[in-house]
């Protein structure tokens, strides 16, 4: 039984980039930001994320301090 067929959707570069922040030096993307480009709720995809976890690097996220955040 196959799943249901997954949606290509082009995104421009500029929006990819706008989304793109340096925090403790280095490139991150907000959770927000990245379930809104893959269409879904934040929550699904921290969902997805942890289901998954040992599909993705030890360093793939990080919590941010509410200082960070601001």
């Amino acid at each position: 039984m196959m799943g249901a067929p997954i949606k290509s959707i082009a995104i421009p570069d500029e929006v990819v980039m706008s989304k793109i922040y340096i925090v403790r030096g280095i490139k991150i993307m907000l959770d927000r930001d990245l379930a809104e480009l893959y269409g879904v709720e934040t929550k699904v995809l921290k969902q997805s994320v942890k289901r998954n976890i040992s599909r993705f690097p030890k360093d793939f996220m990080f919590e941010m301090s509410e200082r960070e955040h601001t």
